[in-house]
């Protein structure tokens, strides 16, 4: 099986324990995910729960043509205020490792995505990687990138 490999860094001005407090939270993917895949936490989850090891998170989600799919993942691993795991457990993709990684930095968080993936359907699934899934997946961190900004403000070196 071909895997795929992406990587995305943002520098967010908020403190490490603000950053953690909202990424941890399942509920705020739909947050920074855009409206027209009509994403949706099905799990029941609240605004107060926070991911745990072995955590099951459901969705509903639609990346093409307004149709509908079943996502599920685990949160494998979690090291509080430094990164988590989320891999697939049932979904569009053969194969989906996704890490989140978050560092203090001076003035604010240092967040580093780093996704695996694969496609299946063999040699279908590596045609429509590469005519639609990989430029979709960087619209869709594009968009979270935009939308993390108009949440927590532009980052800027600071000054000594």
């Amino acid at each position: 099986m071909k895997s795929y490999h992406l990587e995305f860094t943002q520098k967010i001005p908020v403190s490490l324990a603000e950053a953690w407090s909202f990424f941890s939270s399942p509920l705020n993917l739909a947050k920074i995910t855009p409206k027209e895949m009509a994403f949706t936490v099905t799990s029941n989850t609240t605004e107060a729960t926070k991911m745990y090891p072995g955590m099951i998170i459901t969705y509903k989600v639609s990346p093409v043509l307004g149709i509908k799919l079943d996502w599920m993942t685990e949160i494998t691993q979690v090291q509080h205020e430094q990164y988590f795991i989320d891999e697939q457990r049932f979904g569009p993709y053969k194969f989906w490792h996704h890490q989140h990684h978050f560092q203090e930095i001076p003035g604010g968080v240092l967040m580093n995505d780093i996704l695996t993936y694969g496609m299946p359907f063999g040699i279908f699934g590596q045609l429509a990687n590469g005519i639609f899934v990989a430029n979709k997946l960087q619209q869709i961190f594009n968009y979270r990138k935009q939308k993390i900004e108009a949440l927590f403000g532009t980052y800027s070196t600071p000054t000594s």
